[in-house]
Parts: structure tokens; sequence; C-alpha cells
């Protein structure tokens, strides 16, 4: 195994991967800004090296800094977590180079799965069904028009070069198009330095679910779906696994086919595949090639610890998961805590943290990073921790998010908690009675 990994990343992933990394006596690195230095992942980690300014381009998409710590730490491998450099396949290809072993697939996957346009002719490749729309990133406003009348109004305008509701735009009607073609190219270009956007087919009330694969040369098994729909401006507020709309054929056919595109194109570590799913279809969104944000709602019904996993796959290149042996039980719920004011725009909230309880208890667990007397700064992403309650059922899940979100006290800061407690209430949510589009169109607050 590893003696030393370094974390190429900050906050609640940084010590999720920490905590893996001691429970098998590997020594860790962290990595951290200037404002960073007190934080958690810096105290629980071995060693730590600073590795430039707040600016996130400065010091945590910083390559060079980062490379110059593995060399200074001499460590042998490095745990990029998610978001920041974990899915560059750039920074991945450095590593390969210099034989440090990138916890995670391979540059050129990283790069052909990164690739939305790529990515969906190879899901179509391998049998899972894809939403209509372009074949190619587009940068010509006439091409892009023409698309649009082919499949019809309303349509979804993406970044082809990344994610998270970056240059994402719903065009519903012809006479829009133009200003909102123009504005997604500008928003792409300054996120992800490539303005192509692509076109496809919008749909009106999808729910957002996920498979969560882990692959290694020897085989490739699924850990089961999540259902992420609930969600505000395309961004993820609660998870929970198994979906409460799938029924057990639809299942069997979406993991079928997603282990086999995953193993036919060779892939190594966890990752997942997202879908849009509506009218009891589901259509390939994308592919994420790095552990997700939600892993913990998995991880808790299957028992399998999905970080430390990905170690084992990087080091040995093999799984030791058996897809018979993965046997989901229960139900869980993850809700992301925020720095945010969700009765302001959602504005976000930096400050200094004072009076602080973690709920705990019962099939209850947080991952976080914060602490009384933490400061959260606002250069970063506003996701504090998570709170993930699991039950017997959905009903008992439910009771059990609701009893910890009422146990949780942050001062100093504005959180998304009240929120959080006004969604689990509501019946739509109790009765699993929505779509992607719920919080976008619904007043909840």
């Amino acid at each position: 195994m590893f003696k030393k990994i370094l974390i190429a990343n900050r906050g609640e992933i940084a010590v999720r991967v920490i905590r893996a990394c001691k429970e098998w006596n590997i020594q860790t690195v962290a990595v951290h800004s200037n404002v960073d230095k007190d934080s958690m992942h810096v105290r629980l980690a071995d060693e730590s090296v600073c590795i430039g300014s707040h600016q996130p381009a400065d010091s945590y998409l910083n390559i060079p800094a980062i490379l110059s710590a593995v060399e200074l730490t001499n460590s042998e491998a490095v745990h990029p977590g998610y978001g920041f450099l974990s899915e560059n396949p750039e920074f991945a290809k450095i590593l390969e180079e210099n034989n440090i072993k990138f916890i995670g697939p391979s540059s050129k996957l990283i790069k052909m799965m990164g690739d939305k346009i790529q990515a969906k002719k190879i899901a179509k490749k391998y049998g899972l069904p894809v939403i209509e729309g372009s074949d190619e990133g587009i940068s010509d406003k006439v091409e892009a028009k023409k698309i649009c009348e082919k499949i019809g109004f309303p349509v979804l305008i993406k970044a082809a070069a990344g994610g998270g509701g970056k240059g994402m735009k719903i065009v519903k009607e012809e006479k829009e198009f133009e200003e909102l073609f123009l504005t997604a190219k500008i928003e792409a270009k300054k996120y992800f330095g490539n303005d192509e956007i692509y076109i496809e087919k919008f749909f009106q009330n999808p729910r957002h679910i996920e498979v969560q694969i882990m692959s290694g040369k020897n085989r490739t098994v699924h850990l089961h779906e999540r259902d992420c729909s609930v969600q505000r401006r395309h961004q993820k507020l609660i998870e929970e696994t198994p979906s409460p709309i799938l029924n057990d054929q639809i299942r069997k056919d979406l993991f079928e086919k997603t282990v086999n595109m995953v193993s036919q194109i060779g892939y190594e570590g966890a990752g997942t595949v997202e879908f849009i799913y509506e009218d009891e279809k589901f259509y390939f969104l994308e592919m994420n090639t790095r552990v997700q944000v939600e892993h913990p709602v998995t991880e808790v019904v299957t028992g399998i610890d999905i970080i430390k996993e990905q170690i084992n796959v990087a080091f040995t290149r093999n799984t030791a998961l058996v897809q018979d042996e993965i046997k989901p039980r229960g139900h869980a719920i993850e809700c992301r805590i925020n720095a945010e004011d969700p009765n302001n725009n959602f504005q976000p909230s930096p400050g200094k943290i004072g009076m602080c309880h973690i709920p705990s208890g019962f099939r209850t667990r947080v991952d976080g990073a914060i602490f009384q007397g933490y400061t959260v700064t606002p250069y970063y992403d506003s996701m504090i921790c998570k709170l993930i309650c699991h039950g017997r059922n959905r009903t008992e899940a439910i009771q059990r998010m609701k009893r910890s979100l009422d146990e949780f006290v942050v001062e100093g800061i504005t959180t998304t908690i009240s929120l959080h407690k006004k969604l689990l209430n509501h019946g739509k949510f109790i009765n699993s009675d929505f779509n992607v589009s719920w919080l976008d169109k619904e007043k909840i607050l």
C-alpha cells in the first residue's frame, strides 16, 4: 500500500480522505492556501505545505506549486478529491509522467469523458440512450439556431467543456435564443476557457438519477443509484438512495448498461454516470471521473468505504468489490449545508463560527471541516458540511434527518439549515412528488 498520499484539496473532502488514510496507516500531506492554515484538514494531516494565496488559481489550482509539495514531501500518490483539479487531464498527465500515482482514472479517460460531446458519442456507442441534440461543440450562432429549430424548443444550451451549472441556459422559445446563446458562450469562456457549447432537448419534468461505479482491470461493479433531483439552479441540495421512483426492471436495465459502458472504456477507479429520467425512460447526461460530493449516502447503505476502495484500486489496479456481495440496506438521505442566506437570494455568508453543535446519534453522520472559532472565507465554495441520515426505510430516514436538523446549531454565520427543514417537511418531498425544476418554480421560503 502507499506510504504517503498528498491531498490536493481542502475542506470537507480533504478531511474525508485523511480519515480514510489514517485507518490504513498511510501518512498524509495537506496543502493549503494562506487563509486555510488553521483549517481542519491541515490540523489532521501529518504534514502540511502552504501552496499560495487565497485565490484558487494561486493555490488549489496551482499545478506547479502542488507538484513542488509532492516533491518536497516525497509523496507517492495524490488524491484530488472533487472540484479544483480532480477532473483536470493535464494535472493527471503530469503526475503520470513523473511516476506519481493520481488516485483516479487515467488522464486519457478524464479528457475523453470530460468532453461532453465525446462522452455522449461513447455512451451511444455502448448502448446507453442519449438526449437528442448537437453531435459536436458549436460556436456559430446560425448553426446553433438550426439545431434548435430541428429538435424544437425548449432547448438546453450547455458549456461543452464544463459543468456545475456554469454556461447553462434554458431557451424556452425562439425569441430568447440569441441573447441566451451569447450569454452561455461568454460564461463558458470565462469558467472553462472554451466558448464552445452544445445543445440538447430540454426536459420539462425530469428526475436526476446517477449510478455510482467502481472499476478495476479485473471488473466493474455498480454501487446502485442515487436520486439527486432536489436542486436549485442546477446545484444539488438533497440526495438520497435508493430512488423512490425507479422500479426493479428499470433499475436492472440502468445498471447493466452503465456497467457495460464503463467496463468497455477500460475505466479504473470511482466514477459516477449521470442520467435524466422522465416518463420511465433514462437518458445519459454525463460521467464524472471522480468521487462525488454525495458519495456518503451510497457508503451508508452499502457499507463500502468508497475513498478506501479508490485508494485500493489506484495501488493494485483491481477492485476488491464483487457485485453479488454488494447488498444495500435501508434508505439514506444527504443534505448539503451551505454558508448562504436562503432568505436573501442565497447570498454567501462568510464569517467566524461561534457556537457550533454538530448532530449525532443512531445512523447519523456529518462530513465536514467546521468547528467553533473556524472562519468561513468568501473565497471558496460555500458548502460547509454534509448531513447524512440512514434509516430502515425512507420514512425513517426522513424522520431522522428532521431530528438531526433540529439539533444542528451554527452561530455567527447564516446557513441553509432552515431551508432544509422546510424541504424535509414539505408534502412534495415526503411524497417524492418533485423534479429538478421544483425549487426554481415554487417558492418554499
